[in-house]
């Protein structure tokens, strides 16, 4: 056994997390933690790598294991660059190479110095660090930073700081890894180089994940819900087949006790007149009416309602019966409302020979025309021009000549309405309250919106609109930000919607919500996805983005 967790309670100010959750993990299992936004799977993490110890119970590890988690922060690194951060870091590294660049110079002939130094030459070439940086150097490469290797750490962006820590877990030999969203943000190549090594790593894996492509890759699955933790073994279909099946015997267990409180409830109201209408003394009905009430109170006790969610093509599948409680009991999702309809197809964009860039063009000549209900989706490597494309036809909404629209032409139809997903907020609405953040949105688009309404927009995208209202964005957590996204991208009822990665952060619930609020949209649909799920129940015409070749010499 390589970890067992016990945690008994747990909680952050008076919101309660967690209380008897437990699971163990064994050598090389490879486990996914789901669970809905806000739940405390960060915390949990948090509470495995040591940072946090203030709850009440236990986390035992494998006694001499090796643990290696993704890091958050990057401060006082000076000016480390990539590959010695990464290779400074692996387990130790830096011990051995100090024991191996030291001692030949100081042990003479002391025994006991010559051992050590032996046994750390056969550690360091058992560990094959001797090739290490030739191998960093190579995952570099695999993630797009291969340019990146010999800058200073403090040059990367939060995103390349994200893969950077992903290589310093593959190349770590640790006997536990702990990752954190690893593919959030990452290319297709990227993505394909991070399964493969997930695949065939030999150490055990935990990873926090709602990336439906990592989790078919996994061996069990842990879903935090109700404070708990649930176990399913087997990848993302087995869970799905397992979850269904016990969200459909737990809404009978649900039904089956309201049904007995109810009851219960005629019982006592029968009992009641009967004791009223009596005038025997003592009272027969009195007795009666105590131990019904306790039993009433004890199952009233055990009512609290799980939270219940199965999704849409297995609860397609349910018996009309099971289906009618699933859909009146099941687990709240983002509420999309309905979305632009067109009375008639419009030719709504018109890429002729663009290219865009800064000084040089970033990719070669790109032609398309997209019109009311068309789906494209952009495919592309990081860096290549994706997201500067997007921000040239944004901005030539309001400028006739964007700066970054270096060649070609981009035709806007006289009656689009855009919007877009991005991968970070604006950074304006950060410092607001998340109402004023919802005004602030509203009054871009020269919308009004009354309080009322912000606390109906709240409750549509599973904030609380009592207690998040206040809430300063910059605090929320990465699926809060995400839903505050989708409350811009519809807030103006586009008839083009163009999004980046956007189930980076949403749970399952929430992601399939988003998927079925697309597949309805009538408008057009621009997106950028590695995502192969939602490329599948998308679809669209591939928009490929070629880098501009790079001359021969």
């Amino acid at each position: 056994m390589l970890l067992t967790v016990d945690i008994t309670q747990k909680s952050i100010g008076n919101k309660q997390l967690f209380q008897g959750l437990r699971f163990s993990l064994e050598d090389k299992e490879k486990v996914a933690v789901i669970g809905r936004n806000g739940v405390g799977k960060t915390t949990l993490f948090r509470m495995l790598t040591g940072e946090d110890t203030d709850y009440a119970g236990d986390i035992i590890f494998r006694k001499g294991i090796r643990i290696v988690a993704t890091r958050q922060e990057h401060h006082d690194l000076g000016d480390q660059t990539v590959v010695d951060y990464i290779v400074q870091n692996l387990p130790e590294y830096a011990k051995l190479k100090q024991i191996l660049d030291t001692y030949p110079e100081t042990m003479g002939d002391d025994m006991r110095k010559i051992t050590i130094y032996s046994e750390a030459l056969d550690r360091f070439s058992q560990l094959d660090y001797y090739n290490v940086e030739d191998y960093v150097r190579r995952s570099l490469e695999d993630y797009q930073l291969g340019d990146a290797a010999d800058r200073p750490m403090s040059s990367l962006s939060g995103g390349q700081k994200r893969f950077v820590e992903l290589i310093r877990v593959e190349h770590s030999h640790a006997d536990l890894a702990l990752i954190d969203e690893p593919t959030n943000h990452m290319d297709y190549v990227a993505k394909e180089a991070f399964l493969r090594w997930f695949a065939a790593t030999k150490y055990a894996v935990v990873v926090i994940t709602h990336d439906r492509d990592l989790l078919q890759e996994v061996s069990r699955i842990i879903e935090v819900k109700d404070m708990t933790a649930h176990n399913s073994v087997g990848n993302y279909n087995a869970y799905l087949r397992h979850n269904t099946a016990n969200t459909t015997a737990k809404i009978n267990e649900y039904e089956v006790r309201k049904r007995t409180l109810e009851n219960l409830h005629k019982q006592i109201q029968s009992v009641r007149a009967k004791k009223a209408s009596t005038g025997k003394t003592p009272n027969p009905f009195i007795p009666l009416e105590k131990r019904l009430l306790k039993e009433y109170a004890e199952l009233e006790a055990k009512m609290e309602k799980p939270t219940f969610w199965i999704d849409k093509e297995s609860a397609e599948n349910l018996g009309t019966k099971i289906e009618e409680s699933y859909q009146k009991h099941k687990a709240r999702t983002i509420h999309i409302r309905k979305l632009t309809t067109e009375e008639r197809s419009r030719d709504l964009l018109n890429l002729d020979k663009v290219q865009v860039g800064y000084d040089q063009p970033l990719f070669e000549p790109l032609n398309a025309s997209v019109q009311t209900g068309e789906h494209y989706r952009i495919i592309g490597r990081n860096g290549v021009g994706k997201s500067t494309l997007v921000r040239t036809i944004l901005e030539k909404v309001h400028n006739p000549y964007p700066a970054t629209l270096l060649k070609g032409k981009i035709n806007l139809d006289v009656k689009l309405r855009i919007n877009t997903y991005e991968q970070e907020l604006d950074s304006g609405l950060l410092d607001l309250t998340l109402g004023k953040a919802i005004e602030h949105i509203y009054a871009m688009y020269d919308l009004a919106i009354s309080d009322q309404e912000i606390m109906r927009v709240l409750g549509d995208y599973l904030f609380d609109p009592y207690v998040d209202r206040e809430q300063i964005v910059s605090n929320l957590s990465g699926g809060q930000k995400a839903r505050l996204q989708l409350i811009k991208l519809f807030v103006n009822k586009p008839n083009l919607v163009i999004l980046d990665e956007p189930t980076n952060h949403l749970d399952l619930p929430s992601i399939e919500e988003l998927e079925e609020a697309l597949a309805q949209y009538k408008g057009a649909l621009i997106y950028v996805s590695h995502d192969s799920y939602l490329s599948d129940h998308l679809g669209g015409t591939p928009m490929n983005i070629v880098p501009v070749a790079v001359p021969q010499h």
